[in-house]
C-alpha cells in the first residue's frame, strides 16, 4: 500500500501508532508549534490532533494532501467543522474512549469539595501543625452524595457515564439534554439493601428545573460561542449548590462563577476546564472554594491507550 504519513501533532499512545506502523503508516509525533503547522502541513496526509492544536481554515487549506483530519478525543470544537466539509475532508473522533476517565473527574472534585480535601490538602503541608484542629473542625462540616441530586447538563455518552456512577453512590439524578434527544424511560432502581429508591429521569426536564432542583451540577455540552451557565443560570441554582465543569471552557461565565462563590450563593466548585489555557482570568484559581485541574479529564493512561487504539482503527478503517 501506499505510504501514508501521519501527523499526531499532540501525540498518540504507544500503542495505537504501534498499529499504525504494522498497517504500513509512516507516524510523526514531533510537535509542531500552531504557528508553524500551516508552513508543514502539506506534506501529511492525516493529522491526527487532541485539544491543543487549532485546525483552523489556513491550516485545511494548506493541507494539500490532507484526506483525513482525527481528534483525539471527544469535542470538535478545535476544528474548523464547517471548511472541513468544504474542502470534502472528512473528520473523526473517538467519542467512547474517554467517557469512563471524564466521569471519575467529576466524582473526584465533587469527592474533593464535599469533604474539603482540596482546603485542607492547601493548607496541611505548610500551617498543619497549628491549624490542624481549625481544619478539623471545618471538614467536619462535609456532606455525602447518598440521597442528593445531581442535575446533569447534556446527556451524551459521558452524561451517561456520570448517570450509572451517581446511580452507583445511590444519587438521584436529572437530565436536561441539548440535543433535545427523546428518552423515553423513567427508570427506578430499587434495591433490597439501599436505604432510598434511585430514580433517574430522562424525559421532560427543562434546564431551569434542573438547575434550581440539583444539589451538584455536573455540565457534559460541547464547546463554541455559546455561554451556558451565566449571572442568571447560577442564580437558579440552589443556595449552597456546587457547579462541577468538566466539560469544555468557555461554556460557563467565570467571572460570574466566581462572584457566586465569593457571594456564599454557590458552596463550591470544581473546574477543568478554563475559557483560556492556560487561564488568563487567574482570579479563580486562588479561591479555596474551587477544586482545581489542569484539563486532565481525559489524561488517563487508560483512556488515551483505548483512544489510540480507536484512532488507529478508525484512520486504517478509512483507508482500507
Amino acid at each position: 500500500m501506499t505510504k501514508y504519513k501521519v501527523l499526531a501533532n499532540d501525540g498518540i499512545d504507544q500503542i495505537g501508532k504501534a498499529m499504525l506502523l504494522e498497517a504500513g503508516f509512516e507516524v510523526f509525533t514531533d510537535k509542531i508549534p500552531q504557528e508553524q503547522l500551516a508552513a508543514h502541513i502539506g506534506n501529511y496526509d492525516v493529522l491526527i490532533v487532541r485539544s491543543a492544536t487549532k485546525v483552523n481554515a489556513a491550516i485545511i487549506d494548506a493541507g494539500t494532501q490532507l484526506k483525513l483530519i482525527a481528534r483525539a478525543g471527544v469535542g470538535l470544537d478545535n476544528i474548523d467543522m464547517k471548511y472541513a466539509g468544504m474542502r470534502n475532508i472528512p473528520v473523526v473522533n473517538t467519542p467512547a474512549a474517554s467517557s469512563r476517565s471524564v466521569a471519575e473527574l467529576v466524582f473526584a472534585h465533587l469527592f474533593s469539595v464535599c469533604r474539603y480535601l482540596h482546603i485542607t490538602n492547601r493548607i496541611m503541608p505548610t500551617e498543619g501543625k497549628e491549624r490542624f484542629n481549625e481544619l478539623k473542625k471545618t471538614a467536619s462540616n462535609g456532606v455525602e452524595l447518598t440521597g442528593k441530586t445531581l442535575g446533569i447538563i447534556g446527556f451524551g455518552r459521558i452524561g451517561q457515564e456520570v448517570a450509572r456512577m451517581a446511580i452507583g453512590l445511590g444519587m438521584d439524578v436529572l437530565v436536561y439534554d441539548y440535543k433535545q434527544r427523546n428518552f423515553d424511560l423513567v427508570m427506578t432502581f430499587n434495591r433490597k439493601y439501599a436505604i432510598n429508591n434511585f430514580k433517574i429521569t430522562l424525559q421532560g426536564q427543562k434546564l431551569n428545573d434542573v438547575l434550581s432542583k440539583s444539589d451538584f451540577v455536573s455540565l457534559h455540552v460541547p464547546g463554541g460561542e455559546e455561554e451556558i451557565i451565566g449571572a442568571g443560570e447560577l442564580n437558579m441554582m440552589k443556595q449552597g449548590a456546587v457547579l462541577i465543569n468538566c466539560a469544555r471552557g468557555g461554556v460557563v461565565n467565570e467571572p460570574a462563577l466566581l462572584e457566586s462563590i465569593n457571594s456564599g450563593h454557590l458552596a463550591f466548585a470544581g473546574i477543568d476546564v478554563f475559557e483560556q489555557e492556560p487561564p488568563v482570568y487567574t482570579d479563580i484559581l486562588g479561591s479555596d472554594r474551587i477544586s482545581l485541574s489542569p484539563h486532565i479529564g481525559a489524561s488517563t493512561r487508560e483512556a488515551q491507550e483505548r483512544v489510540g487504539i480507536e484512532l488507529a482503527e478508525r484512520i486504517i478503517g478509512f483507508f482500507n
